[in-house]
């Protein structure tokens, strides 16, 4: 038996770790790149009903299905169109021509055939579907159309043969107001041709020509074919990256990732040992089973998605912390490792369990009200937390297992990173000493100076928003993405001078608002204008880019709607995520619990703006993705310390009646036992958000800087502030209790049992 276990502990990582290393370069090139990693366009459409048309309602089904048939003329592969209400997003990853796909997605393209006195003969209705087609006449570019109502062409043709001018005008997308009569007079007028016809036309095919190129013409054809559309379509939002700035930020990002999560590795099993190998292994196999769930449930790797697999890297760190640091408790208790082992998994179950839903209600809440980039950082933490729970109550157990219960482990504690000498011998009455950093420290005291380093952090804070206001800069530095207007980024192969910058968009007619620089080399600037731009400004932007560093320009552009939009649903996510946590830990732990939780989740998002008001960082929508997904990670470890409280008050009896003072030894003696196992889950997640910014993509940076800030503050929520306050709530009001006082039962310091070698152990 105990060499069958070895065998399948020795196959199951090998196994692991073959496919690891086997398939780790398939999952990364299968990967369903974002814009921002691939390049490419997403666009918001407004959907309004035409003004001539006499419904006032749009089939939104119907126009996905009239987009959707544009996009597929356009030849990109895996568009993702989506239905939001009464409007439609479009994201089109890998383009090329972003200008023409715009016009040819957008425009309304209708065909209509008129006189010389702009009177409707007949539109589109009598061509034949999909009929138009790119030909040439005496060496010209045209575009023949195929006839499908021949009774009606050839009705309408003979009448206007009968006509002094004999011509028909051929207009596309015809306004109220135009005219031939003007519209001749001009060297590029807006109909595209005007044909002489002299005698019926029965026929089955007609050409149009004009003084268009050949793009023009193929433009033409691809428009008709798509079908015309009985709506009109306004661009509210679009965020547009060009391939060489999506393929450099893929490459740093994937670098930096892999970099953070060895780092990890090597930190576990410096940490744990013979556990800590088990961790390693075990997570090299979590990463991969990630990417191949969310690349098979069609989700898209966006930058931020990339950070959010990186942050669930650390959430399932923590679970085995969790688990480890369980087992370590138990064999300081004097257990025997298939003991320690026994003991300290059946326990660590409900922590992580409790720690990991409360991540999936943020997550989820973050998924169902998000949008865009936000939308795919929640469906990658979602999946994150899933897998997490999975392989640390299955995989990373079942391997433990094999190990421990083939006797192997039984005299070698050390190899769980215990000391022989720390283990009390309980045949000599030896009691169980305390292990950790702060083993002695008073918490409910020294809370009062963390507290006040937090409240400092605030008032700076809001004397610089109040400085901003009455400098006219506002009190937070709204990206565009909340405030509307245009972000241009620009990339160069060496560095960018930002005055220059500002100087040439500025002889182009634009206010500059800031010209920000990133980059090792200075070589990305970022240029916001506090207006949205149009399809000519954006034509010479990019020709200024394409000219001056050879590369081309990526912007992203938000309507003042959608900006206040955003607001709204950001304050609407965070107030909900709070809410769904407040009612989870009321039902899993008692109202107080789930108070202190919530105020040091409101502590933890206050800190991260505070931060960004402090240094006038620039908070999008990515931001607001950080701040639930700390909400998640901070209420995850607070559950922790809840837990063990929970687990000491309990320790105690049902009816045991406290006094003020037991309830401050049980909280100071709660996070002595937890506060390693806080310092070590942050320390394993804030490694690969450091390998991220210092290697990852300088587009993510500010993203990443508020992980790192949250990660810093949920810590410091969790350790400082969340407890003391359940001390100072508990204390004042008291659970009420008609029975007399019990003696308390064992405490969980003291011995539970003597292990008595070959007969207990």
């Amino acid at each position: 038996m105990v060499k069958k276990r070895l065998v399948v502990f020795a196959c199951t990582m090998l196994v692991i770790i073959g496919c690891v290393v086997g398939f780790s370069n398939s999952a990364i090139n299968n990967m369903n790149l974002g814009l921002d990693l691939k390049g490419g366009f997403e666009i918001l459409y407004d959907v309004k009903p035409l003004e001539t048309s006499k419904s006032k309602e749009v089939d939104m089904k119907a126009v996905a299905s009239a987009v959707s048939k544009r996009v597929n003329v356009l030849g990109v592969s895996e568009p993702d169109i989506s239905v939001e209400g009464k409007r439609i997003r479009v994201q089109l990853a890998g383009i090329k021509d972003i200008e023409s796909a715009r016009d040819v997605i957008s425009s309304t393209a209708v065909l209509t055939f008129r006189d010389t006195s702009d009177k409707l003969l007949m539109d589109a209705t009598v061509l034949k579907e999909g009929g138009a087609s790119l030909a040439y006449q005496d060496g010209s570019p045209v575009v023949s159309l195929k006839i499908s109502d021949q009774k009606t062409f050839a009705s309408v043709t003979s009448a206007l043969s009968q006509t002094e001018d004999k011509l028909m005008v051929a207009w596309l997308d015809y306004k109220d107001g135009q005219s031939y009569s003007e519209e001749s007079q001009k060297e590029s007028p807006a109909y595209i041709s005007a044909a002489t016809v002299k005698e019926e036309l029965n026929t089955d095919s007609v050409v149009i020509s004009g003084s268009f190129d050949e793009a023009e013409a193929q433009q033409l054809v691809d428009l008709l074919n798509s079908g015309s559309l009985n709506f009109q379509m306004n661009e509210v939002y679009s965020n547009v990256v060009s391939p060489d700035l999506g393929e450099g930020s893929f490459d740093a990002t994937i670098f930096a990732g892999l970099i953070g999560i060895l780092a990890v590795m090597v930190f576990m099993i410096i940490l744990y040992r013979f556990s800590g190998i088990i961790s390693a292994v075990t997570l090299g196999g979590y990463t991969l089973v990630v990417l191949v769930i969310y690349t098979a449930l069609g989700g898209v790797f966006t930058l931020s998605g990339i950070a959010g697999l990186v942050l669930g890297v650390g959430m399932a760190v923590d679970s085995s912390v969790i688990t480890f640091e369980r087992i370590k408790d138990c064999l300081h208790q004097g257990r025997s490792v298939r003991q320690a082992f026994k003991e300290g998994t059946a326990k660590s179950f409900s922590t992580i369990f409790d720690s990991q839903l409360t991540t999936m209600i943020s997550a989820l809440i973050l998924y169902l009200l998000g949008t865009g980039s936000v939308k795919g950082f929640a469906t990658m933490l979602l999946v994150s937390t899933i897998i997490t729970v999975v392989f640390n109550v299955t995989v990373v157990r079942f391997i433990l297992g094999q190990a421990v219960n083939s006797g192997w482990l039984d005299n070698k504690k050390s190899w769980f990173s215990v000391k022989e000498s720390d283990v009390p011998d309980l045949r000599k009455g030896e009691k169980q000493k305390k292990f950790g950093p702060l083993k002695n420290f008073d918490f409910i005291k020294n809370s009062k100076y963390f507290i006040m380093i937090s409240i400092v952090i605030m008032i700076v804070s809001l004397s610089f928003g109040a400085f901003n206001i009455s400098s006219g800069k506002g009190f937070m530095n709204l990206g565009i993405d909340f405030s509307s207007g245009t972000r241009i980024t620009l990339t160069s192969e060496g560095t960018i001078d930002s005055n220059k910058v500002k100087t040439e968009f500025e002889k182009m007619g634009l206010t500059v608002d800031s010209v920000k620089l990133s980059g090792t080399k200075n070589d990305t600037a970022t240029v916001a204008i506090k207006k949205p731009i149009t399809k000519k400004e954006r034509e010479k932007i990019n020709d200024y880019s394409l000219k001056t560093f050879k590369s081309e320009a990526s912007d992203s552009t938000v309507s003042p709607l959608v900006g206040q939009e955003l607001i709204r649903n950001a304050i609407i996510m965070s107030l909900l995520s709070w809410i769904g946590i407040l009612i989870y830990v009321s039902f899993r732990f008692k109202w107080d619990y789930a108070v202190s939780g919530i105020v040091a989740l409101i502590h933890d998002v206050f800190i991260i703006l505070g931060v960004f008001i402090i240094f006038r960082m620039e908070v999008t929508t990515d931001i607001i993705a950080v701040l639930l997904a700390i909400i998640g990670y901070s209420i995850n470890d607070t559950i922790v310390a809840f837990d063990r409280i929970r687990e000491n008050v309990g320790a105690y009896g049902r009816n045991y009646v406290f006094k003020k003072e037991e309830y401050r030894e049980i909280v100071n003696r709660s996070m002595q036992e937890i506060v390693s196992r806080s310092i070590i889950t942050t320390i394993t997640t804030i490694i690969p958000v450091i390998a991220l910014l210092a290697l990852g993509s300088h587009a993510i940076f500010d993203f990443n800087i508020a992980l790192l800030i949250g990660l810093i503050a949920g810590a410091n929520s969790s350790i400082f502030i969340a407890a003391q306050l359940w001390y100072y709530l508990r204390c004042k009001f008291k659970p009420k209790n008609n029975h007399k006082k019990k003696k308390a039962i064992k405490r969980t310091e003291k011995v539970e049992e003597y292990v008595i070698p070959g007969i207990n152990d």
